[in-house]
This record gives C-alpha cells, structure tokens and sequence, in this order.
C-alpha cells in the first residue's frame, strides 16, 4: 500500500503506519483526548480535505496512535518571513487529534507516527512549515522533536494550548530563525 511504512519501536514490536479515514481517528480522539465528550464532538469540519495516518500493531486490527494532516497556514499574526521570501512562498500544514492509546505511551510510536505525518506534510502538501494547537501539558515532548512554541498560551475548554512549529526545510531557513517570531 502506498504510503505505508513500517518501523521497529522496540525489540520485537513492529509498527505498521498507514493512511486511515479519518472515521478511522474518531474513537482513540474520543477516548484520550477528549473522554468526556461524544464521537460526534471531535469531528473536524475539515476532516473531509485532511490526510489521516494510523499507526498498526500485529494482531490489532484498530489503529493504537492516529494523526491528522491538514494544509493550513499559519495564523496571519505569525507568518514566516524568511530572507527575501514572502510568507505566501512558505507553505504550511497544521496536524491535528494527534492521540496514542494510553497503553502503548512511551514506547516511540508518537514519535514514530509524528515523523511520518512530518513526511506527508513535505512530500504529499509541499510544506515547509508543521504547526499544531499543542496542549501545554505536553508541549515538552514536541519540543524534545524540534518543534517550537509560538503565540501566547490559550484555553479549549478548561485545557491550555500553545501552538507550537517546526521547519521542514532547514536548507531555506534555520530553526533559529523561527526562534525570533
């Protein structure tokens, strides 16, 4: 199947990552990161134009880490200007409901699985930029990947969120250059 790979996690557990629908994402969204809402609440209106990547263990027919993709710029307070570019020469995708089964945490598949979306954003939507709405409570792990915070913290629902980026092209623009927006 095209765009699917696989990857050893650990010793002996081989991970199968392949695109889904994002029907596919609904529950593992539902059940980590929103338990006490309903199926119907994390439906995204623009689930229908995003790609969505699962991630597969052998003998586990439902997907344990889900991720969704979209082709969104950043938000207009923080386009990247970068040398003589203009911010509409720096493409962007945003993932989103990026969520991994509570029992198979801390073992790589995130990482595993963020790499991937990573890819997809490069080579299937010509990003140079991923961005994500990132729970503060976890922005430490994105920022152990690359990514940066930007913007000011921000509330849904009770949760606070800090967007957070990464460049995908560092040829065209170092990290450290997005240090300073």
């Amino acid at each position: 199947m095209s765009g699917q790979t696989e990857s050893e996690v650990k010793p002996s557990v081989v991970l199968r990552i392949t695109p889904i629908d994002a029907d596919a994402t609904l529950e593992l969204r539902q059940s980590v990161l929103w338990p006490s809402l309903s199926i119907a609440d994390v439906l995204l209106a623009e689930d229908g134009s995003g790609l969505h990547f699962g991630a597969f263990v052998p003998h586990h027919g439902k997907p344990i880490a889900v991720i969704s993709l979209f082709d969104e710029p950043l938000p207009e307070q923080h386009l990247v200007r970068c040398g003589n570019d203009s911010p509409s020469q720096r493409k962007a995708a945003r993932f989103r409901k990026f969520a991994c089964d509570l029992m198979h945490q801390n073992q790589g598949i995130g990482t595993h699985l963020l790499q991937h979306a990573v890819e997809a954003a490069r080579s299937k939507l010509g990003a140079s930029i991923i961005w994500c709405d990132a729970r503060t409570s976890s922005s430490a792990w994105y920022k152990k990947r690359g990514m940066i915070e930007f913007g000011d913290p921000f509330y849904k629902g009770d949760v606070q969120y800090i967007r957070m980026k990464m460049s995908l092209d560092a040829d065209t623009c170092k990290t450290s250059a997005y240090n300073a927006i």
